[in-house]
């Protein structure tokens, strides 16, 4: 059983805790109410309101037309069914990357108009001074780095990040920097293994893996990866725990018989 079950709020400092204890952490996102409630009621440490909401909310190829706006809808509707759970809020693309002062002014946005806990943003050493501006101004921040999918017109690719040399070294350097400017969590995705581990045994704040290996202080994944809910997306490192797109399929198909057959509603569900 989890150490810190018991714990009535999970924070940043929690989290600390958490890694120093050798106890991992669990993430997963959310975009609405109802999900969030589940998972909070489940037990799940964090809860990140993605900016993945632009792919499997909204339908669109990457995640770069997601709006402030947008995002903050989102947030506010997961705040409302948690209670237990720290939530971290995606800043998204174009709403800290230009310079300090708009990023500051995003993120206070975000924690004013969501209640959300605390925010994240991807890059390294290119976004520094809005991590440093931010932080200063008491907001937490979660980083992240490797595959960062707000840069896939750059990359070109989702393919495994880090794998040669130069690379790895800029991004154990921005990992020790993050930390440095204050970050209280940082997210590897799709990184090698060995990699991830070096950059979670050199930091003393906690790391989240997505692709990352098995040696990251916690795991992340999207809700509708997890749950099978989307079918098309099926990388190495994803694990299905439900396959909810066959089920919901399956059950949309019988009521729909029901209804045609007039099955459904029957006496007992009449007045």
């Amino acid at each position: 059983m989890s150490t810190y079950r018991d714990v009535k709020k999970i924070t940043t400092n929690t989290l600390q805790k958490m890694k120093a204890d050798g106890e991992k952490i669990s993430m997963i996102t959310a975009y609405d109410y109802s999900f969030a409630r589940l998972f909070d009621a489940a037990g799940i440490d964090v809860i990140l309101v993605g900016d993945s909401a632009s792919n499997v909310m909204a339908g669109h190829e990457t995640t770069l037309p997601l709006t402030l706006e947008q995002m903050i809808y989102h947030a506010q509707c997961v705040v409302r069914g948690v209670s237990r759970s720290l939530i971290v809020v995606d800043m998204p693309f174009g709403s800290y990357q230009s310079n300090s002062d708009i990023a500051l002014a995003s993120a206070i946005r975000i924690m004013k108009e969501t209640g959300g806990h605390s925010i994240k943003m991807e890059g390294g050493s290119e976004i520094l001074d809005s991590i440093q501006k931010v932080v200063a101004a008491g907001i937490p921040v979660m980083g992240h780095l490797g595959l960062t999918p707000q840069s896939i017109y750059k990359f070109g690719t989702y393919a495994v990040r880090a794998k040669e040399e130069a690379e790895a070294e800029k991004l154990l350097a921005d990992a020790a920097a993050l930390q440095a400017a204050g970050c209280f969590a940082l997210v590897l995705e799709k990184i090698p293994a060995s990699l991830a581990q070096k950059v979670s045994q050199s930091l003393h704040i906690p790391t989240i893996g997505i692709g990352a290996g098995m040696h990251t202080d916690g795991q992340v994944l999207v809700m509708h990866d997890m749950l099978g809910i989307n079918t098309e997306f099926k990388p190495r490192f994803l694990r299905q725990y439900l396959q909810l797109h066959a089920q919901i399929t399956g059950a949309v198909q019988q009521y729909i018989t029901d209804v045609k057959t007039s099955a459904f509603p029957n006496e007992a569900e009449s007045y």
